[in-house]
């Protein structure tokens, strides 16, 4: 039983590498179905929270939309995640960014890693 649930979760995850971490500026293009008609969105923000792991790994990314904190729960091996692309590194000290909730301005900007 328990082989068959690992070859399960092996055959819907992705194959390929997708490497960023909390701190990082990522986008996210996202699979949108209305109707009949599909579309791609990009969600573009900085990933606060990675959880759990393989097949049910879930990434929290948050940005600032028209001075509102906006927040999404991805599911990374969802099949309507069609790609996440790390744009740029950020230099972070913790595992779970959620005191980004409470910065506004400067304070809530995440140092670059060089």
């Amino acid at each position: 039983m328990v082989d068959y649930i690992k070859q399960l979760e092996e055959e819907q995850s992705k194959k390929e590498n997708i490497e960023f971490a909390p701190g990082d500026t990522v986008e996210v293009y996202q699979k949108i179905i209305e109707g009949n008609r599909e579309r791609v969105q990009v969600f573009k923000g900085i990933v606060i929270a990675k959880k759990h792991g393989g097949s049910k790994e879930t990434f929290t990314v948050r940005k600032i939309s028209k001075g509102v904190g906006v927040e999404k729960i991805f599911q990374l091996h969802s099949p309507n995640i069609v790609k996440v692309v790390a744009l740029k590194k950020g230099k972070t000290r913790r595992a779970k960014l959620y005191y980004l909730r409470d910065r506004v301005g400067k304070s809530g900007i995440v140092k670059e890693k060089r």
